[in-house]
C-alpha cells in the first residue's frame, strides 16, 4: 500500500517510520525547499517515548535528548507550589524526554531517510489539493524550485501538516484561522547554569499570559556548567490579534523588561534573555475539535488533526501516538477506507477531549487555583487535577506500562 504524508515535521516523519515498520510504502511531502534543525524545546512524555523506542529510536534519542526526572510548580516568588516525579523516576518503563524540536526532527529524518531510501522525503513541494475515488488518491502539489506542478498517487493521504493543515482546509473549506486566547509565548534558548540539580521542569506563575517555564534539554559537560536551557514566558495582549504567523523577533531589551517583574531563586533571568541567540513571540492558538478526521482514503493526525494550547506538554506527543494507531490500523483492515475510520474512532475522541482539557488549563490548573488559593493547594487537590489529566490522555504509569503494543508484529501474530 502506498501512502502520502504532507508534511515533514516530526508528525510526518513518525508516520513514515510507523507506516514503512507495518510494511507500507510511505513518501513524505514537505513544503519547506530544505528540512533544518529550527525551534526551541519540546517534551516527549514516557507513552510518546514507548512509541519512538518500539520504532528502534532509543539509542539515538537519548543521544540528543534530556530525561527531566521532576517537575516544580511554582509561584510567581519561586515558592513551590507542588513538585512530582517525570519519567522513570515516577515508576514509567520508559523516561520522559526534553529535547530542541530541531535536533529531534533531524534524528527522524536521517532515520527516514536511512529506513526508507534517500528520496523517500521530498523537499520544496506545496501542497495544493487532493482528489479521491474509490481506488486511490491523486495529490497534487507546486514545486517550488521551478514552479511546475507535481501529481502524486497513493492508497491513502495522510495531511500531518500542522495547525495550518492544507489537507485540513480543503476537508473544511469554512473553517477559519486557529483561535487565540489573547496569550503570547516568547520563548528562547540560552546555555545557563543548572536550574536546582539540573533535571527539572519548572513552571511559575499562575493563568495563562502570567506563567513562566524552563528546562534544560542537554546534559552539561560538568556538573558545574552550563546547560541548554529552554525557557519561554507568557505576556497577554488582550487587545491586539494575533500576529500574521508566529515568529515576531523579541529584542533583549525588550525581553529583559518583560522578565523583570519575576524573582524565581536559581534562575538568572537576564541572563537567559542575554544568552539567548533568538528570541520569538508565538501567539497560543489552537483549533475547535473535529467532528470527524477521516475521509474515505484520507486523514489527519498531529497538529493538522488536533492543535492544542501547550498545555501538559502533550501535544508533540499526541501526534506521536496518532501515527502509531494509523499503522496499527491501516495493518488490521484490508480496506483502507475501513482503516481509516477505525483509526478515527480510537483516536478522535480522545485527543478532542485533552484540546477540550488544555483550554481549561490542563494539569496547569494546579497554579490557576494555587494563585487563587493564595498559596499551597489543600492536600490531595493538586495530586487529583494532575492525575485526572494523566487518566484523559491515557498516561498514568498503570496506564502507560500495562498497555497493549501498537507494533505491528503483534498483529500478524492474531493474524495467523
Amino acid at each position: 500500500m502506498k501512502v502520502t504524508v504532507v508534511g515533514g515535521g516530526i508528525a510526518g516523519l513518525t508516520c513514515a517510520l510507523s507506516l514503512h515498520a507495518a510494511g507500507f510504502e510511505p513518501r513524505v511531502y514537505e513544503a519547506a525547499r530544505k528540512v533544518e534543525a529550527v525551534g526551541v524545546g519540546i517534551n516527549l512524555l514516557p507513552h510518546a517515548v514507548r512509541e519512538l523506542s518500539e520504532l528502534g529510536l532509543d539509542g539515538e534519542l537519548a543521544s540528543v535528548a534530556l530525561s527531566p526526572h521532576r517537575l516544580s510548580y511554582r509561584d510567581r516568588a519561586g515558592k513551590v507550589l507542588w513538585e512530582e516525579p517525570l519519567g522513570r523516576a515516577a515508576g514509567y518503563h520508559w523516561p520522559q524526554y526534553s529535547v530542541h524540536r530541531g535536533r529531534l526532527q533531524m534524528l527522524l529524518l536521517a532515520a527516514v531517510r536511512e529506513r526508507l531510501g534517500p528520496d523517500s522525503v521530498r523537499t520544496g513541494l506545496l501542497f495544493q489539493r487532493f482528489e479521491q475515488t474509490s481506488r486511490g488518491v491523486r495529490s497534487h502539489f507546486l514545486d517550488r524550485s521551478n514552479g511546475l506542478p507535481v501529481v502524486d498517487h497513493a492508497d491513502v493521504l495522510v495531511g500531518a501538516d500542522g495547525i495550518d493543515s492544507a489537507v485540513r482546509a480543503q476537508l473544511f473549506p469554512n473553517e477559519g484561522p486557529p483561535k487565540g486566547n489573547g496569550v503570547h509565548m516568547w520563548r528562547g534558548v540560552a546555555p545557563h547554569p543548572h536550574v536546582l540539580e539540573g533535571r527539572s521542569i519548572v513552571v511559575a506563575g499562575g493563568t495563562p499570559g502570567a506563567k513562566f517555564v524552563a528546562y534544560p534539554i542537554e546534559d552539561p559537560a560538568t556538573a558545574a556548567g552550563d546547560a541548554l536551557v529552554n525557557w519561554v514566558l507568557e505576556v497577554r495582549h488582550p487587545s491586539a490579534p494575533p500576529p500574521e504567523g508566529p515568529g515576531r523577533r523579541v529584542t533583549t531589551a525588550e525581553a529583559r523588561a518583560g522578565l523583570s517583574p519575576w524573582k524565581l531563586p536559581r534562575i538568572d533571568l537576564a541572563t537567559l534573555a542575554e544568552r539567548s541567540s533568538a528570541i520569538f513571540e508565538y501567539p497560543m492558538l489552537d483549533r475547535d475539535p473535529l467532528p470527524r478526521w477521516s475521509f474515505g482514503r484520507v486523514t489527519l493526525l498531529g497538529d493538522a488533526a488536533h492543535p492544542m494550547f501547550p498545555m501538559g506538554m502533550n501535544g508533540g506527543s499526541q501526534s506521536i501516538v496518532d501515527t502509531r494507531v494509523l499503522a496499527w490500523c491501516l495493518a488490521r483492515e484490508d480496506d483502507p477506507v475501513a482503516a481509516l475510520r477505525r483509526y478515527d474512532r480510537m483516536r478522535r475522541p480522545a485527543v478532542n477531549a485533552i484540546v477540550l482539557a488544555n483550554r481549561n488549563l490542563g494539569p496547569e490548573e494546579i497554579i490557576a487555583r494555587a494563585e487563587e488559593h493564595g498559596g499551597v493547594l489543600p492536600a490531595g487537590w493538586a495530586e487529583r487535577i494532575a492525575t485526572r489529566y494523566k487518566r484523559l490522555g491515557r498516561a498514568t504509569v498503570a496506564q502507560v506500562n500495562s498497555g497493549s503494543s501498537w507494533t505491528v508484529r503483534a498483529i500478524a501474530a492474531d493474524r495467523e
